[in-house]
Protein backbone atom coordinates (compact mmCIF):
# COMPACT_ATOMS: atom_id res chain seq x y z
CA UNK A 1 0.00 0.00 0.00
CA UNK A 2 0.95 3.43 -0.93
CA UNK A 3 2.01 5.50 2.46
CA UNK A 4 3.11 8.60 1.04
CA UNK A 5 1.55 11.99 1.49
CA UNK A 6 0.45 12.36 -1.71
CA UNK A 7 -1.54 9.36 -1.74
CA UNK A 8 -4.23 10.40 0.89
CA UNK A 9 -3.65 14.05 -0.35
CA UNK A 10 -7.92 13.65 -1.37
CA UNK A 11 -9.32 11.91 1.61
CA UNK A 12 -10.08 13.58 4.55
CA UNK A 13 -8.48 12.46 7.91
CA UNK A 14 -10.02 15.59 10.50
CA UNK A 15 -13.25 16.69 11.39
CA UNK A 16 -14.92 19.29 12.92
CA UNK A 17 -17.98 18.21 14.93
CA UNK A 18 -21.08 18.62 16.72
CA UNK A 19 -22.59 17.08 19.42
CA UNK A 20 -25.88 17.54 21.35
CA UNK A 21 -26.17 16.35 25.47
CA UNK A 22 -28.46 13.89 26.08
CA UNK A 23 -28.82 15.13 29.28
CA UNK A 24 -29.03 19.03 29.14
CA UNK A 25 -29.95 19.76 25.80
CA UNK A 26 -26.70 21.72 25.49
CA UNK A 27 -24.00 21.67 22.17
CA UNK A 28 -20.62 21.15 22.43
CA UNK A 29 -18.30 21.80 19.04
CA UNK A 30 -14.43 20.17 18.59
CA UNK A 31 -12.19 18.64 16.33
CA UNK A 32 -10.79 15.54 15.71
CA UNK A 33 -8.83 13.16 13.39
CA UNK A 34 -11.23 10.15 14.68
CA UNK A 35 -15.19 10.88 14.96
CA UNK A 36 -15.52 7.86 16.61
CA UNK A 37 -12.85 7.61 18.85
CA UNK A 38 -13.70 11.41 20.38
CA UNK A 39 -18.02 10.76 20.61
CA UNK A 40 -16.60 7.52 22.82
CA UNK A 41 -13.76 9.59 24.71
CA UNK A 42 -16.66 12.61 25.71
CA UNK A 43 -19.17 9.65 26.94
CA UNK A 44 -16.16 8.31 29.16
CA UNK A 45 -15.64 11.45 30.79
CA UNK A 46 -12.38 11.72 29.41
CA UNK A 47 -12.75 15.27 28.50
CA UNK A 48 -12.80 18.16 31.41
CA UNK A 49 -15.01 20.63 30.08
CA UNK A 50 -18.00 17.67 28.70
CA UNK A 51 -17.38 15.27 31.73
CA UNK A 52 -20.52 16.49 33.67
CA UNK A 53 -23.20 17.33 31.32
CA UNK A 54 -22.76 13.53 28.96
CA UNK A 55 -23.95 11.26 27.64
CA UNK A 56 -23.75 12.98 24.59
CA UNK A 57 -24.94 12.27 20.95
CA UNK A 58 -23.05 13.01 17.80
CA UNK A 59 -25.17 15.46 15.51
CA UNK A 60 -22.86 15.98 12.62
CA UNK A 61 -19.01 16.49 11.28
CA UNK A 62 -17.73 18.05 8.61
CA UNK A 63 -14.80 16.24 7.46
CA UNK A 64 -10.99 18.34 6.15
CA UNK A 65 -7.96 17.45 4.46
CA UNK A 66 -5.97 18.40 7.15
CA UNK A 67 -6.09 19.04 10.87
CA UNK A 68 -4.84 23.01 9.83
CA UNK A 69 -8.41 23.49 8.04
CA UNK A 70 -10.46 21.93 10.97
CA UNK A 71 -8.82 23.77 13.78
CA UNK A 72 -9.58 27.12 12.03
CA UNK A 73 -13.18 25.96 11.24
CA UNK A 74 -13.43 25.37 14.94
CA UNK A 75 -11.95 28.64 15.80
CA UNK A 76 -13.86 30.24 13.68
CA UNK A 77 -17.36 28.32 15.14
CA UNK A 78 -16.40 28.95 18.63
CA UNK A 79 -15.59 32.74 17.82
CA UNK A 80 -18.45 33.82 15.85
CA UNK A 81 -22.18 33.18 17.26
CA UNK A 82 -23.37 33.34 13.82
CA UNK A 83 -21.39 31.18 11.94
CA UNK A 84 -22.18 28.47 14.90
CA UNK A 85 -26.23 28.99 14.62
CA UNK A 86 -25.37 28.03 10.57
CA UNK A 87 -23.63 25.05 11.52
CA UNK A 88 -26.02 23.91 14.06
CA UNK A 89 -28.83 24.62 11.72
CA UNK A 90 -27.32 23.07 8.71
CA UNK A 91 -25.75 19.71 10.85
CA UNK A 92 -29.29 19.44 12.50
CA UNK A 93 -31.33 19.60 9.24
CA UNK A 94 -28.94 16.87 7.85
CA UNK A 95 -29.65 14.36 11.09
CA UNK A 96 -33.16 14.94 10.65
CA UNK A 97 -33.69 13.75 7.00
CA UNK A 98 -31.60 10.54 7.20
CA UNK A 99 -31.79 7.32 7.98
CA UNK A 100 -29.16 6.16 10.53
CA UNK A 101 -27.50 3.25 8.87
CA UNK A 102 -25.79 0.76 11.75
CA UNK A 103 -22.91 -0.27 9.62
CA UNK A 104 -20.62 3.20 9.69
CA UNK A 105 -20.44 5.47 12.56
CA UNK A 106 -21.81 8.64 10.72
CA UNK A 107 -24.88 7.20 8.68
CA UNK A 108 -25.12 6.59 5.14
CA UNK A 109 -25.44 10.20 3.54
CA UNK A 110 -22.28 11.56 3.38
CA UNK A 111 -22.29 14.55 1.14
CA UNK A 112 -19.85 17.42 0.18
CA UNK A 113 -21.42 20.78 1.61
CA UNK A 114 -19.22 23.80 1.88
CA UNK A 115 -15.42 22.96 2.28
CA UNK A 116 -16.27 19.76 4.33
CA UNK A 117 -18.24 16.40 4.17
CA UNK A 118 -21.21 16.60 6.39
CA UNK A 119 -22.46 13.41 7.82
Amino acid sequence: MNTSPNYRCNQPNAYVYLLRSIKTGKFYIGWTTNVARRLAAHNEGRSLYTKSRGPWELIGFEAFLNQEEAQVREAVLKRSPRMQFFFKKRLLSAKANKVDDPTTPFGPKARFAGKGVVG
